[in-house]
């Protein structure tokens, strides 16, 4: 096959390493990571070999529900291990990029942030704000859109191998207990590796960068969806909550 696109088998074989430092459960193929590292040079080859070429299609996701704290369930998608070294792959490419653009007071799946420290933050901030707003962003991951996203992602690199497959991996079926193949136009995968980073990219255009535009004294911290402002009076949090509530669109 031709080589369209530049990745090289040391990519591939660093993915590797990080998906085996992961661990994780298998995927719908049930293959695990022992297994795959038993036949591990012909794996790495046959990712690379379809990633250079443009031949790699993402596989399905095995659908698994698991119970929130707070009542109803959360759906996660587990990749095959094949999917999540590849996935890791637009990883390893993608965070040199947006760590750097990325708020401080955004925590979630990156690297030297926690929730921890989220609630660190929040707390120090909550003894000099005497209001605040607690955000969750209803139907996140399975709503968020994939062209807005991608959009979003052009802005930030011309890769194309990091645009091709960031839009494949957004894009790929899932597989339920029933073993129904369920094909999606919209959403990010929770559990998906590549997932995180493109859904804090989301938000960091949506809102961070948003907030920071029409309200530049404002401070908060984001963890994800789950969002906190922090607002000197009832009248600011009310003013500040309606503003919020009016904003649907990410180019706002």
């Amino acid at each position: 096959m031709s080589r369209q696109y530049d990745v090289t088998l040391a990519e591939v074989s660093n993915a590797w390493k990080c998906v085996r430092k992961a661990g994780g459960a298998c995927g719908y193929d049930k293959q695990t990571i022992k297994d795959f590292e038993k036949d591990l040079d012909n794996q790495i080859y046959k990712i690379w070999n379809r990633m250079s070429s443009g031949s790699y299609m993402a596989t399905p996701v095995l659908l698994v529900k698991i119970p929130k704290a707070k009542g109803g369930f959360r759906q996660l998608g587990i990749p095959t291990v094949s999917s999540r070294v590849a996935q890791t792959v637009i990883k390893n490419r993608l965070e040199p990029i947006l760590e750097e653009k990325f708020h401080e007071d955004s925590f979630a799946y990156r690297p030297n942030k926690s929730a921890i420290a989220a609630v660190k933050v929040c707390r120090e901030r909550c003894f000099r704000h005497e209001w605040l707003l607690e955000i969750d962003i209803k139907g996140f991951f399975d709503n968020l859109n994939h062209d807005i996203l991608m959009n979003m992602l052009e802005n930030h690199t011309d890769d194309k191998l990091t645009l091709l497959y960031s839009r494949r991996f957004l894009k790929c079926s899932g597989i339920d207990n029933q073993e129904i193949e369920i094909t999606r136009e919209k959403g990010a995968t929770q559990g998906g590796v590549v997932s995180p980073i493109l859904s804090n990219l989301y938000l960091h255009e949506a809102f961070d960068k948003w907030i920071l535009d029409k309200f530049p004294g404002m401070r908060f911290e984001r963890y994800a969806d789950d969002i906190v402002v922090h607002c000197v009076s009832e009248k600011q949090a009310y003013f500040m909550k309606n503003r919020i509530d009016s904003r649907n669109y990410p180019g706002e």
